[in-house]
């Protein structure tokens, strides 16, 4: 069960500190991953340069690898910082984009969960099961299968690589091998804006950079993410006034929001 005033002082150390959180993300959603960063507290930073990604991961609060436009170069950015993350004790948190539509996406996400070790990793259940070999189907980078049908599979692959795992759906669910938490929060509409699974990953890189319990971390992510969209939402006419009133939201969050909204 989350506990808000944990939540809501990971927040508070977020917009206190302002760690540098370092982002190798797609063109698609470097704009809307960098502006709900800054909204939440965070400093992002976008850098896929070979030339300089493991400086930049060096000096990083977290680093959120997200593989949603691939390349062979970018890979090879992703696989430097990565082990660079790692081997200094700087969360990295992975967003396996599209695995299972390809086994170029599949192979790339298995080669840095081996060899960067990532904190946390964060996908839908169809993602999620792709990973872990589950016969599935991804639609492109959507999910055709439910969050619950993928606990099983989350909760092996977070045992056996020693990270955890969050699943994004109509209930989010967070496991570390052997715990389970759900996040309740959130909106059906915010599946029609691009990229809020993105924003997720990008704040749960975030919320890493100020709590090493991982677990937590994860799952304060996603009900910051709930709350935010549920909140937002109620003042939108659609997915283009949304995605507005969802950075209005980050930035002014308060815990009275927290406890009014949060489902527990």
């Amino acid at each position: 069960m989350i506990n808000k005033e944990l939540l809501w002082n990971d927040l508070k150390k977020i917009r206190e500190t302002s760690p540098l959180v370092h982002n190798i993300t797609n063109y698609v959603v470097m704009n809307n991953t960098a502006n709900a960063l800054l909204s939440l507290g965070a400093s992002p930073i976008m850098a896929h340069a070979l030339d300089e990604v493991a400086d930049i991961a060096s000096i990083s609060a977290a680093l959120v690898i997200n593989i949603g436009t691939l390349s062979n170069e970018w890979i090879d950015a992703m696989m430097i910082a990565g082990k660079t993350a790692s081997s200094k004790g700087i969360p990295v948190v992975l967003d396996p984009v599209g695995a299972g539509a390809t086994n170029y996406r599949t192979n790339t996400c298995l080669q840095i969960i081996k060899e960067c070790k990532p904190s946390i990793i964060r996908g839908n259940a169809s993602e999620i099961l792709a990973l872990t070999s589950s016969i599935n189907k991804t639609k492109g980078v959507d999910s055709v299968a439910t969050s619950e049908s993928a606990i099983d599979a989350a909760q092996w692959l977070a045992h056996e690589y020693n990270t955890v795992v969050t699943i994004s759906g109509a209930i989010d669910y967070i496991t570390d091998g052997s715990m389970v938490e759900e996040v309740k929060n959130g909106s059906v509409m915010m599946t029609k804006v691009t990229g809020l699974g993105c924003t997720a990953s990008a704040l749960t890189g975030a919320f890493a950079a100020v709590n090493r319990n991982y677990l937590q971390a994860a799952t304060h992510a996603m009900a910051v993410m709930g709350i935010a969209g549920e909140m937002a939402v109620k003042k939108s006419n659609g997915p283009g006034s949304l995605q507005v009133h969802f950075l209005d939201t980050l930035f002014n969050l308060s815990f009275m929001d927290i406890e009014q909204t949060l489902i527990v």
